[in-house]
């Protein structure tokens, strides 16, 4: 508080900041410049400062806890392998693995097979006897037998890395419907199916996939860049034989309309997938040695 003064002059002279009470001049402080446009009272603290320290003390633990359980659900769900997928990109080794795991099934399931035609031939009468005469006269129609005979050999593979890289950077200057559809350079299950129909309606009497006879029930599914029948994965490329006349095979192939698609894509310099097709003087079907049970649904009651 400033001295008294009786001088009106000296009252009407106090600065903006002061107020004059009973004759006195109060000086008012500025705290504001002094501590700066941020500061929360004279003390010149941060007021989140306090709201920082709480977060710290309370998220800390938290993420600490959470790390910890992450960690645990790892551990448990690995099972003592490892969940990094770096030792799976040989994928020619893993696809050799899951083959492997498969004919070892296959072989047990043949070896079960084996016994129950073991007791099954020690069961007489005229009703089994009847039945395993029908039985094999059906077992070449359902490619239970080997086959051979001259044929065609069709090769279906992905199109060059090289050209799906380039159509990806060109995608990547054009509009949405200028685009290059990148499915258009891989084979797809339903190219394998429609050559294989194609093949059928040529009046193959026996096909095989990659080796492996196709049946009424084959299943051709694909399963991430491999092709599953009846579950054992095959990768690319991918070779589809037939017994027939060749001239009738090649005739049926050229007239479906999805085979002929994925030829035009075979033939476009832009894509290029595998295609190939020979004339074989003879073409070795082996028996179809697999699991024949059917799956079905059956409604909710």
């Amino acid at each position: 508080m400033a001295p008294r003064s009786d001088s009106v002059g000296e009252r009407a002279s106090a600065g903006p900041l002061d107020r004059v009470v009973d004759g006195w001049v109060v000086r008012v402080v500025d705290t504001v410049s002094m501590t700066g446009a941020h500061a929360g009272g004279t003390t010149g603290r941060r007021p989140t400062a306090h709201r920082r320290a709480r977060a710290w003390r309370v998220g800390t633990p938290v993420v600490v806890l959470l790390s910890g359980a992450l960690l645990a659900v790892s551990a448990t769900n690995s099972e003592g392998s490892d969940l990094r997928p770096g030792r799976y990109t040989d994928l020619a080794g893993l696809v050799e693995g899951e083959a492997g795991d498969f004919r070892k099934v296959e072989e047990r399931y043949q070896d079960l097979s084996d016994e129950v035609d073991r007791l099954t031939a020690a069961v007489g009468g005229k009703p089994v006897r009847e039945a395993r005469h029908e039985l094999a006269r059906l077992r070449d129609p359902a490619g239970m037998t080997p086959r051979s005979g001259p044929g065609l050999r069709i090769t279906l593979s992905d199109a060059p890395e090289e050209l799906l890289e380039e159509a990806v950077e060109r995608n990547r200057s054009l509009e949405p419907e200028q685009q290059l559809n990148l499915n258009r350079f891989v084979v797809h299950q339903q190219d394998i199916q429609a050559l294989v129909n194609a093949l059928w309606t040529g009046g193959a009497t026996a096909v095989t996939i990659a080796g492996q006879r196709v049946i009424s029930t084959t299943g051709i599914r694909c399963k991430g860049p491999v092709v599953q029948l009846q579950g054992e994965p095959f990768p690319q490329p991918y070779v589809i034989e037939a017994v027939g006349d060749p001239s009738e095979l090649y005739a049926a192939v050229a007239d479906d309309p999805i085979v002929s698609g994925y030829r035009d894509d075979a033939d476009n310099p832009l894509i290029e997938l595998g295609w190939s097709l020979e004339v074989e003087d003879r073409v070795e079907a082996p028996a179809y040695d697999g699991v024949v049970d059917l799956q079905y649904a059956e409604p909710l009651r």
